[in-house]
């Protein structure tokens, strides 16, 4: 590129700038008051402001446990605050991808806590409130911010902006934050604390717990400076950037080559080997990550095992025993499968090696000598299915049972949604999901999972795999494989739980005459009045200790979740935020004033 011809882009770059520069002044930090309701936690903030739960924790000191934040606490999550609207005001754009049922009143009152309002949302956007689209969309979602004021005073250069609530007052706000009242009103001269909403600035504290100072602001402004170093690195670069794009087209076209001699079949990065090998069939060369997980020799399993005794054996599953075990000073939980379950192994080694979540059972390790061995963290009371139907034990309580459900659905939108790629469980049943000592519950057995790359909606058609009574018509008939299939048989788990009855249904004990779950609660639901047939199937070992406004709600969450046309069940990111909200109506919390009844039976129906 010819100098003279470099030297006038730069110069234009610089001075456009420097002209575009209208903002006195953005900043590297804000932080948002985020108000948490009952049962909410930072895996679900996170999401919301695309912010790092270990990023929230470090200005979050007080908080001991990252999914259990107590109801009414404020959580302050950090974000950059910049000029928007060519330097109009300080603010940041957060992206929100609508589901079924959102509604602007949504995403302001319950995604972003009033950090937000309707009317922002509706200048922010294209889509009128009454027609956002419910499927996929990214919204704009806009949070003012300071960076301070050096008229009122240079101490405080990092503000939180806080939404107002019912009953704050100046001074519970100024409390709240270790601040006078005066230096809190000074920077909010017109504001009315007392309305209930709003928002206001207040002084706020970084990683380190100080209060910093504003930085320098002599010389040209921060955006100025920026446009500026960006105008002589976009010189640099364009000019480098021949050079490099040259050089990158051949070594791409060797990578592509090795990628595509790689690859599984199902779009997965390994291949599984012949059954005879053992130690390598859990080697880097088949593309398995394993350096988060323990490599654990057969004589170290056996003898925590008592070489595999009876008296150790606490399960039984599809693809082999399951043998309780102590070791390195850890209970734990060993699965030991057969050299022909290899597709199984190295799918549930793959899944679990690279996804950690709180409601994923946890694996800890592997063996590949002799058997294929799995080890797990030990979940002490067992699982889902036995506590329904199993005898000796207590009835679940109906808010456990939400509970349990929440749990499960929070694992399954993580790997459905946050993960890369992203995963499809394939065999979602009670027996799969453990419950802990604290009647929370885990997702377990990921043998049948599916990967599939980020923004596809379904997967080439494959082998049938999974439990039947919990498969979806598409799946079944077509072999159809997509989130979806998950989302269905997790509906049939939701009527497990309203009804402690199999996903298969012998009718009067008759095998021949056996009728699905699912089809048990159609008939009762598309009733006018569902109420009396309901009762018949709520678990009898229940009694009356129930709300039978919270089953109806649940049952046509379930419902939803099953519906024959796969397109119209709920993502589950949908079915977290309905059990959130059933959870805490649960505890007699004001559904209406947290979502609205009729937004959440619109989420319900997948509307």
């Amino acid at each position: 590129m010819p100098m003279k011809l470099l030297t006038g882009i730069l110069l234009i770059a610089i001075l456009s700038a420097a002209a575009d520069a209208r903002c006195s002044r953005g900043c590297d930090t804000a932080l948002a008051s985020y108000y948490m309701w009952l049962d909410s936690n930072l895996t679900f903030v996170s999401r919301m402001t695309q912010t790092p739960i270990n990023t929230i924790l470090s200005y979050n000191p007080s908080i001991p446990n990252q999914d259990s934040v107590q109801a009414g606490a404020r959580v302050n999550v950090p974000f950059r605050c910049d000029c928007l609207q060519n330097g109009e005001f300080l603010g940041h754009e957060f992206d929100f991808t609508t589901f079924p049922g959102v509604t602007y009143l949504t995403i302001a009152q319950t995604y972003y806590s009033n950090l937000t309002t309707v009317d922002s949302l509706q200048s922010s956007n294209t889509y009128p409130a009454e027609n956002i689209p419910d499927t996929g969309v990214t919204l704009k979602v806009v949070v003012n911010c300071s960076c301070g004021d050096e008229n009122v005073s240079e101490d405080y250069g990092l503000f939180i902006t806080w939404p107002l609530r019912p009953g704050d007052t100046l001074e519970s706000v100024a409390a709240a934050n270790n601040l006078t009242a005066d230096i809190v009103s000074r920077y909010n001269p017109s504001a009315n604390f007392n309305s209930g909403s709003g928002l206001v600035y207040i002084p706020g504290r970084d990683q380190n717990g100080i209060f910093p100072p504003i930085p320098s602001s002599k010389g040209l402004s921060s955006g100025a400076i920026a446009g500026i170093v960006i105008a002589v690195v976009v010189g640099v670069v364009v000019v480098s950037g021949w050079v490099y794009v040259v050089l990158r087209r051949k070594k791409n076209k060797e990578k592509i080559k090795l990628l595509s001699a790689s690859e599984g079949t199902d779009g997965s990065n390994f291949k599984p080997q012949d059954s005879g090998s053992t130690r390598a069939s859990a080697s880097p060369a088949l593309g398995i990550t394993v350096e988060k997980s323990v490599e654990f020799s057969y004589e170290e399993l056996a003898s925590s095992t008592e070489n595999f005794s009876l008296a150790n054996k606490i399960g039984e599953g599809g693809f082999g025993a399951v043998y309780y075990a102590e070791l390195r000073g850890e209970k734990a939980a060993i699965k030991k499968m057969d050299m022909q379950a290899t597709n199984e192994f190295l799918a549930e080694l793959k899944v679990l090696t690279n996804v950690h979540h709180l409601n994923l059972v946890r694996l800890i390790g592997y063996c590949t000598e002799g058997s294929l061995f799995l080890v797990y963290e030990y979940i002490e009371n067992g699982n889902l299915s036995q506590h329904l139907r199993g005898s000796g034990r207590e009835p679940l309580p109906w808010s456990t049972r939400i509970q349990i459900a929440l749990d499960s659905a929070r694992g399954l939108e993580y790997i459905h949604e946050h993960t890369v790629p992203v995963y499809i469980h394939r065999d979602i049943k009670p027996a799969n999901i453990l419950i802990d000592k604290n009647s929370h519950a885990k997702v377990a057995d990921f043998g049948l999972a599916k990967l599939t790359d980020v923004g596809s909606n379904s997967l080439p058609t494959g082998r049938l795999v999974g439990t039947f009574g919990y498969m979806p018509p598409e799946y079944a008939q077509y072999g159809d494989v997509s989130p979806k299939v998950d989302v269905y048989a997790f509906g049939v788990v939701i009527y497990e739980l309203i009804s402690a009855k199999e996903a298969i249904v012998k009718q009067n004990g008759n095998a021949a005459d056996s009728r699905g779950l699912v089809a048990l609660f159609e008939d009762t639901l598309t009733q006018p009045d569902p109420t009396e047939d309901l009762k018949k199937l709520i678990d009898p070992r229940l009694g009356d200790n129930y709300p039978l406004d919270s089953v109806l709600k649940v049952a046509q969450l379930a419902r939803a979740c099953t519906h024959e046309n796969p397109q119209l069940r709920p993502s589950m990111r949908s079915i977290v935020v309905a059990l959130m909200t059933l959870s805490s109506s649960t505890d007699n919390w004001d559904v209406g004033n947290f979502y609205g009844n009729q937004n959440l039976l619109n989420l319900m129906s997948g509307r």
